[in-house]
């Protein structure tokens, strides 16, 4: 199917989109979580490798998968053209509530929470914050896509900015003992313990975003060499920043500060770095980076709902843009649901939520290589998955370890993912009957 619509993204923007997706909440963030229920950091560290390697091994996989098939929608065009449509469109619906509104909800709450440390008043409700910061989003990416494109290009590398000083800057405050961890927290037993593979999916969510550049894959230019290049250099990118960030959080600031830190990580490292003041500048410089992340989601998500729009009839009116914008209708819709959760859901609910709910179709996703090219050998590839099938194979086996011990350990955030995958399935049978009718 020829694509029809214009190749606005050139390679340095999909690399950007993809490490701009990235990098927003989980990483400043998850590490309070993990140290709380871990207690070794040590292990904390293997967790977020092990999460980098498995987004590499993603890519790889994804860059075959939109290279042979360059159109918008992500996994809705692809888990619907590999398994059935039904599928697809699930994925879609997916996306829509897990994989963009609720990580844009949970962006926009702790960019409130960083702006308040950075001006060291609770005066300003995270809440209004991340409102004005989703609306303002929004309506410069529904309006002028152009626009959307350069101010998203400056935040991102702005906030690459900000992690390198902060790393460069936290060299000098780390104190090795506190890396090594302590005898009494053993990273073999923590490793191995029910708590690491269920903390995976935070770091699942601190690294959603690796197959962003798949998104907006029908408007990025000669997507068969640029697309593997932008999915894989991106991750690669936040797999050293994001261990490179974590070595400074473990080894600057006391085990129980940071297990006691929630979602302010970031800001209790950079206290001990930098001192109050140099850690309120910091945490100032976390919610910019955090305006990036929000306008990343933004921009890439409705795309997906976009191109379900040009498939079911009656979902149309998602695929309507203003001249000159993106879509705009999708971009609303989109930004309603996280304007929801981010009014009634917790921080630590939604990442949970979203990170469990998104690996399995990931998961799925990167088993349609195998089904791809069993179904349909001669598709043309510009490229082939590197490693196959043993990155394959190694993306799927953590996956699977990962959502069978939330099966055990989180029962409620599976049953609201499950929830979510029903709802998706009722939604294809009235759409899909609109076609036929």
């Amino acid at each position: 199917m020829p694509n029809a619509l214009n190749q606005h993204f050139g390679l340095r923007t999909a690399i950007l989109l993809v490490i701009a997706t990235m990098i927003g909440t989980g990483v400043f963030t998850t590490t309070g979580f993990l140290m709380r229920d871990l207690g070794s950091q040590p292990a904390v560290l293997m967790a977020w490798l092990l999460g980098g390697l498995a987004a590499a091994c993603g890519s790889l996989a994804y860059a075959e998968l939109v290279a042979a098939l360059p159109h918008n929608g992500g996994e809705y065009r692809l888990l619907g053209r590999i398994y059935h449509p039904a599928l697809g469109f699930i994925a879609g619906f997916v996306s829509l509530v897990v994989g963009f509104a609720a990580p844009i909800a949970a962006s926009a709450i702790a960019f409130g929470e960083y702006l308040n440390l950075a001006l060291g008043s609770d005066r300003l409700p995270p809440v209004v914050s991340g409102l004005v910061l989703v609306v303002g989003a929004s309506i410069l990416h529904s309006v002028r896509l152009s626009a959307g494109s350069r101010v998203q290009d400056l935040f991102t590398w702005l906030k690459l900015l900000l992690i390198l000083l902060f790393i460069l800057g936290g060299l000098f405050a780390i104190r090795p003992e506190r890396l090594a961890g302590q005898e009494a927290s053993p990273m073999l037993e923590a490793v191995l313990s029910p708590a690491f593979a269920v903390g995976l999916i935070y770091i699942s969510y601190a690294y959603t975003g690796w197959n962003a550049a798949a998104y907006v894959a029908g408007e990025v230019r000669d997507p068969g060499r640029r697309l593997p290049i932008a999915l894989m250099l991106g991750t690669l990118t936040v797999t050293l920043l994001y261990l490179g960030l974590n070595a400074v959080f473990l080894g600057a600031a006391p085990p129980d500060e940071l297990a006691a830190a929630n979602e302010r990580v970031g800001h209790v490292a950079a206290n001990h770095i930098f001192g109050e003041s140099g850690g309120r500048l910091l945490s100032g410089l976390i919610a910019l980076g955090l305006v990036s992340t929000v306008g990343a989601l933004v921009m890439t998500g409705p795309r997906i709902y976009e191109a379900m729009g040009r498939d079911y009839r009656a979902m149309a009116w998602l695929a309507r843009r203003v001249d000159g914008g993106g879509p705009s209708i999708a971009i609303w819709l989109q930004s309603g649901l996280a304007i929801l959760m981010l009014v009634t859901a917790s921080f630590e609910t939604l990442i949970s939520y979203a990170g469990f709910t998104l690996s399995v179709f990931a998961a799925l996703t990167v088993a349609g290589v195998f089904v791809l090219r069993a179904r349909e050998p001669d598709l043309i590839r510009p490229y082939r998955t590197w490693g196959h099938p043993f990155t394959t194979l190694g993306f799927l086996a953590l996956m699977g370890w990962m959502v069978l011990h939330a099966i055990h350990e989180r029962p409620l955030v599976v049953a609201v993912g499950a929830a979510t995958v029903g709802a998706g399935w009722l939604a294809y049978r009235l759409a899909r009957r609109s076609n036929l009718t």
